[in-house]
């Protein structure tokens, strides 16, 4: 089976694993442009319940590459994920920007390529927003709930997660932080550097562990 990024991988033990990408942007309640590559969130958060609900499926492999998107259709899919029963890993190629750290995170086990980049940066939102003191207790109401589900789903503290956010060190014009490879391992984002094969065999191993 092969759909919208999705397919079933199954081995010579028979043991069926879902393969789900996350490609490109995030796409909420509105569509993202035509010739953009978007992962709709409608379509990932049935097809995780499916997951769950499934005998057949022992495990779930969530492959990232994506600059981020909207706010709350990143961390309803990395809460979803969170929240599976069944063992979850998940492999950073390319980059995880964004609300795609969440995403990054919240698997049982996660890996990244040695090329493979993380971007951390301050909540922003698009369109007219009222210059008053409201707007920003509601940015920061929605970035704690970013930092608080990484920190819980990772090793690196919540304090630490915003220094890195408005560290201006880095990024031209912008605040950031962005963590290449083993960096990311290092800052306790990611559990550990990998390939396919890694993520593969690591989550073979906990399909076993958990049987």
């Amino acid at each position: 089976m092969f759909e919208k990024g999705q397919i079933v991988l199954e081995d010579s033990e028979k043991r069926k694993i879902l393969l789900l990408s996350i490609i490109g942007e995030i796409e909420g309640h509105e569509e993202a442009p035509e010739k953009c590559k978007a992962t709709k969130y409608d379509h990932v958060l049935p097809r995780l319940a499916a997951f769950e609900d499934d005998d057949t499926l022992e495990g779930l492999l969530v492959l990232l590459n994506t600059q981020g998107g909207d706010v709350d259709a990143g961390l309803a899919i990395a809460e979803m994920i969170a929240t599976l029963s069944k063992p979850t890993v998940s492999l950073v190629l390319g980059g995880s920007h964004s609300i795609g750290v969440p995403l990054a995170v919240s698997t049982d086990y996660s890996f990244i390529v040695e090329s493979g980049t993380l971007l951390i940066h301050p909540v922003r939102m698009g369109g007219m927003v009222i210059g008053a003191p409201q707007s920003y207790a509601y940015f920061k109401r929605v970035q704690d709930r970013i930092t608080g589900f990484i920190a819980e789903h990772s090793n690196i503290t919540k304090e630490r997660l915003e220094e890195m956010m408005m560290d201006n060190t880095e990024l031209t014009k912008d605040l950031g932080t962005i963590l290449v490879g083993e960096e990311a391992v290092q800052a306790g984002l990611i559990d550990a550097i990998g390939g396919i094969s890694s993520a593969m065999k690591k989550l073979r191993r906990m399909i076993e562990e958990k049987n």
